[in-house]
């Protein structure tokens, strides 16, 4: 993990629309979609409900009623990695989905309407990382910061990152803060002076089924104690929790396979 952002506090309301390039969502396409719903709501105590019909079968993922992360149905014809997809803010999408193209990158999906909740694409950087770019109408994207069971940041592992760092700068303007720590490969990218999502470069340590991928951190209260519930749940631990200076963390896979990361924020 690059840098921890700015928590809005346990239980805070996240912002109320989000300032572009700000990761805003985070949403999972899987096959079972509900034993995939009993993993998560086991883990972090999410509740569901219906998402826009548009997208076919789709749940959002509620805490304390607010909405934190969506959930989606795979046609069962598509053998695409299960992964969670971070979906950055913009004020257009349409212009934006041409600026991926436009800088090397790759656009699988849209940009298309999800009903009154927002407009949408997916694509990909030019190392072929998936990422989702969301523009609100209705949905704002996640409603609840700081708390357990909430994302709390972003992170790309990718081959290198300053060349890749280009793509996604050019995209948003971001501001890009390399990490000083020898023999870290790391780019924190920053608006308004604010880290929003951290860029990692790690070569070859990539995984071979992977490859380049964007990794969701969501906050647990306690990281030894979520590992053994998830790996009672059917998940499995990549990495052991290991403590840094961001807080206890643990790189984690659910039943289907999608990678995500859990971190016990030091406060």
């Amino acid at each position: 993990m690059t840098e921890a952002p700015e928590s809005a506090g346990p239980n805070g309301r996240a912002h109320t629309r989000y300032t572009p390039g700000t990761p805003c969502w985070v949403s999972l396409m899987v096959h079972g979609m509900a034993a995939t719903q009993a993993f998560y709501g086991e883990l972090f105590g999410w509740e569901f409900e219906p998402g826009p019909h548009q997208l076919g079968p789709y749940v959002r993922a509620l805490l304390d009623g607010q909405e934190v992360a969506g959930i989606g149905q795979l046609p069962p014809d598509r053998h695409l990695p299960i992964a969670w997809t971070p979906y950055l803010a913009s004020d257009d999408v349409d212009l934006t989905a041409e600026s991926v193209r436009l800088c090397g990158g790759t656009l699988g999906v849209g940009p298309l309407d999800a009903g009154e909740a927002g407009r949408l694409a997916i694509g990909s950087d030019p190392s072929g990382a998936v990422f989702g770019i969301w523009q609100a109408r209705e949905h704002l994207g996640t409603g609840a910061a700081g708390a357990p069971g909430t994302p709390a940041w972003n992170e790309l592992l990718t081959f290198e990152a300053a060349s890749v760092a280009k793509f996604y700068e050019a995209l948003f303007g971001y501001e890009e803060r390399p990490v000083a720590s020898a023999g870290f490969d790391c780019v924190t990218l920053c608006l308004d002076g604010r880290p929003v999502a951290g860029i990692h470069g790690v070569g070859h340590a990539l995984p071979r089924d992977r490859g380049p991928h964007w990794l969701t951190y969501f906050e647990v209260a306690d990281a030894d104690t979520a590992l053994e519930r998830l790996a009672g749940l059917g998940g499995h631990v990549l990495t052991a929790a290991r403590d840094t200076p961001h807080g206890r963390v643990a790189t984690v896979t659910d039943p289907e396979g999608a990678r995500f990361a859990l971190i016990q924020s030091s406060r």
